[in-house]
């Protein structure tokens, strides 16, 4: 272990933040640790924020450890009081109460935000990032209103299944010709709408939203009007760099970093969906709860530690009604094998290239064939794909 790290400052106090500082300790690092954040509130996972929405209770929020477990730990939190510069020649963070700290390793975790709507300062707008918004979002439900959701997206869908399950009316408004682009194929894509619109969501492809009048009449970019009494904007997400423009460590995507975690100012690290990692002949943000947890550890050991190379792990979970969708690897990419009937509720879409190596797989309620594919894109097991379709053939056969 490097002996003179003596500090390291954390900038952040998210899941991923939380995750690297712990993951110090376990290996036995010694020195100052001092996690800086903007929220006021205990490092928490963000997925509950949507996933279990309509019951959240900040009372109640699940933490990723107590207060008392980091004093144990002998770490140092600062929230609700963020970095907003970096001297990297003095190593030394300046704090928005005017405070500065020295570090001898800068991890930067500071995550991302909202993309706002143009019509951002309405306030029937609610975003969902923070359990602030999150505990608005569920007071405006509680009356079972008119929702207008934009985007469809993860949040957006799991948004839309609580809140049709709870009894409101909900127009889903997405720009792009499917949900979950970044995610689903077509075909996929349109099952995943065709159960919405059962369960009684409307989806509206292909428009944006234009303006929100004084009345909440949303109007979209194709003409139509809706009447709303609250809109949830789910239109993607900015990295959180600013205080960090300066240093020539930011790409497009967020902090640039290689497969150890390292930007080009050796002392500065970064991790969670901030980084911009590689990705073959590209760069791009991961943003899953997957990665802030295996990338964070990884980064946090290579802080203090030879470096070795850290995952990627593209996976993710969405609950959405019954449906248990789970993504691993790149789920758009190569050929596709089906493996059971979509109309039982139960299958998955394997993706494999010409060779038969999976490269991404969708499961359906399976996660029994989820566990398997997350096994086979980590190894690059070769698969046969017609076994692969049939779905009597036990999944541990069907590798080459």
């Amino acid at each position: 272990m490097k002996t003179e790290i003596n500090s390291i400052v954390i900038a952040g106090a998210g899941q991923a933040a939380a995750t690297a500082a712990l993951e110090l300790r376990r290996v036995g690092y010694e020195g100052r640790i001092t996690l800086v954040g903007d929220e006021r509130h205990l490092p928490y996972e963000r997925p509950q924020l949507s996933k279990e929405m309509l019951k959240l209770d900040v009372e109640r929020l699940k933490l990723i450890q107590l207060a008392e477990a980091f004093a144990e730990s002998d770490i140092n939190l600062i929230l609700g009081c963020p970095i907003t510069a970096v001297d990297a020649t003095a190593r030394m963070v300046s704090l928005e109460d005017g405070r500065q700290l020295e570090y001898d390793r800068l991890l930067i975790a500071t995550g991302v935000r909202p993309r706002l709507l143009p019509c951002a300062h309405d306030e029937r707008v609610i975003y969902l990032r923070t359990v602030e918004q999150a505990e608005k979002l569920r007071h405006a439900l509680l009356g079972k209103p008119s929702l207008v959701i934009v985007g469809g997206g993860v949040i957006g869908l799991e948004v839309a299944s609580a809140a049709v399950d709870h009894g409101c009316r909900v127009t889903l408004v997405e720009a792009a010709p499917r949900l979950m682009p970044r995610s689903l194929d077509a075909d996929m894509a349109a099952h995943l709408g065709n159960l919405h619109r059962q369960r009684g969501v409307e989806i509206i492809h292909g428009a944006t939203v234009e303006s929100i009048a004084a009345d909440g009449t949303v109007s979209l970019s194709n003409d139509t009007r809706i009447k709303a009494d609250s809109i949830l904007a789910g239109i993607g997400v900015l990295p959180n760099i600013e205080a960090f423009a300066d240093l020539g460590i930011c790409d497009d995507a967020g902090i640039r970093v290689d497969e150890f975690g390292r930007t080009v100012i050796p002392e500065i690290y970064a991790t969670g969906d901030v980084a911009s990692q590689p990705c073959g002949d590209r760069h791009g943000r991961v943003e899953t709860w997957a990665n802030a947890q295996e990338h964070a550890a990884c980064v946090a050991r290579n802080l203090v530690d030879e470096p070795s190379s850290c995952p990627r792990p593209i996976w993710f979970w969405s609950d959405q009604g019954t449906l248990n969708l789970q993504v691993i690897g790149d789920a758009l990419a190569g050929r596709a094998v089906l493996r059971g009937d979509p109309d039982s509720a139960r299958f998955s879409q394997f993706r494999v290239d010409d060779d038969g190596r999976l490269l991404g797989c969708v499961s359906w309620n399976s996660p029994k064939d989820m566990a398997m594919a997350r096994r086979w894109v980590r190894d690059g097991t070769l698969l046969d794909s017609q076994r692969l379709a049939d779905s009597g053939t036990d999944l541990r056969a069907c590798g080459k």
